[in-house]
Order: structure tokens, then C-alpha cells, then sequence
């Protein structure tokens, strides 16, 4: 239920229900969020360079703590590969 506001009149108005936070993302949304196509997340899986996933029923999601990991080891390979090039 949502929290009750005073509104100075004889009703409290209601607020919209806070929903819950959001901890885990789609394929696609991962994708949407990182800039990358699909067919290239699915590349870097078949490398065994993506994200690590969960299965929920059906769907395949990745947790907001996967995302961050995959983004830092990427940042890690850079920061490695640009070293090794100098």
C-alpha cells in the first residue's frame, strides 16, 4: 500500500505504490544499458567473456553486482592490454 498525504483537507491523498527496487536485468537490457548488440553479448559468452547469468523460471537474468564485475574486468583486460602495448 502506499504512504497516506496530508493534504490539509479532510481526505489523505495516497500516493502511488513504491515499487520494488530493481535487482537483476534481461539480456536485452543488459545489452541496451552497455551499448552492445546482442549477437556480440552472445559472442563474448561462446568466449566465455560475458557476464555471469541466473535462470529464473524461463528467463535469464544478470544481477546489478554480474553487470558491475563484467564491466571491471573489461576496465582490468584495458588497462592490462594498453601496458602491454606501450
Amino acid at each position: 500500500m502506499g504512504r497516506k498525504k496530508l493534504t490539509g483537507k479532510s481526505e489523505p491523498v495516497v500516493d502511488a505504490p513504491i515499487p520494488p527496487p530493481r535487482l537483476a536485468l534481461s539480456i536485452l537490457e543488459f545489452c541496451d544499458a552497455h551499448g552492445i548488440s546482442e549477437g556480440f553479448y552472445y559472442k563474448l559468452k561462446k568466449q566465455r567473456k560475458g557476464p555471469r547469468e541466473m535462470k529464473v523460471g524461463a528467463r535469464t537474468l544478470i544481477s546489478f553486482e554480474s553487470a558491475a564485475e563484467w564491466r571491471r574486468a573489461r576496465e582490468d583486460q584495458h588497462s592490462r592490454d594498453s601496458r602491454d602495448h606501450r
